[in-house]
């Protein structure tokens, strides 16, 4: 997720994504199917990935049948998907991280390189750009949705473990260590709090303001690009949008 308004980013890319919901679906339905492998079960209750995933497809709004289907597709399908990270630059320095599950390293090499290149940027060596970002649980509530008071919330999360509460205009966010997210999730879930978003994401440390109309066409022709990707599963970056 990108920029300071977190929740107003959350609202445009799930309105992006209502559009494209099929698409959407699919990704996460790979992800399902893959936090079954490699967790080594289709029973969520004793794998923690596999909870985490379909905690992120209902805030997509997955249907419960679709989820079973693709945690059934786990057990059977003999695919094997690989998981990359491809970092590179956008227009004036803007920083990229793209993580992606294929069965095809080839393909999905030369799409997110096209991808970068359309858009007047390239793909850098790993590490050249993870460096400026936090690997961190986000979780993002609606303020509407929480009818309580925010320090009755604060106090659920931070003693589930979490590690920051931020109150926003319009939210709150809380943010955990990749280690700690799940059982803050499970507690927040557990307590009946509705989540506008919640995963384990890569938060920038600093954002780049683009004010030129042709830096920003070209860096989003490249987000654009790479989200459309069906092996691309999650794109990061730190344009201040």
């Amino acid at each position: 997720m990108s920029g300071h308004s977190k929740f107003a980013n959350i609202k445009h890319k799930k309105e992006k994504n209502d559009a494209a919901k099929g698409k959407i679906f699919t990704k996460i339905g790979k992800e399902l199917a893959v936090a079954v492998k490699e967790g080594g079960s289709s029973d969520p209750s004793i794998n923690r990935r596999l909870r985490d995933v379909i905690a992120k497809a209902k805030a997509n709004n997955m249907p419960n049948d679709t989820i079973e289907r693709n945690i059934k597709r786990g057990d059977s399908d003999p695919s094997t998907y690989e998981a990359i990270t491809y970092e590179g630059y956008g227009p004036n320095g803007t920083a990229i991280i793209v993580n992606a599950l294929t069965d095809n390293k080839n393909r999905t090499a030369s799409n997110v390189k096209n991808a970068f290149t359309k858009g007047g940027g390239n793909v850098g060596t790993p590490g050249c750009v993870a460096f400026m970002f936090d690997n961190k649980g986000q979780i993002i509530i609606d303020k509407n949705s929480w009818e309580k008071d925010a320090d009755e919330l604060m106090m659920l999360a931070l003693d589930a473990g979490a590690d920051d509460f931020v109150e926003e205009d319009d939210s709150y966010e809380i943010t955990t260590a990749p280690d700690d997210f799940s059982g803050v999730r499970e507690a927040l879930e557990e307590a009946g709090v509705e989540m506008v978003m919640a995963s384990v994401t890569m938060i920038p440390q600093t954002f780049v303001t683009l004010s030129d109309s042709e830096d920003i066409k070209n860096i989003t022709k490249t987000l654009d690009m790479l989200e459309e990707d069906d092996d691309v599963q999650d794109v990061y970056h730190n344009w201040e949008e």
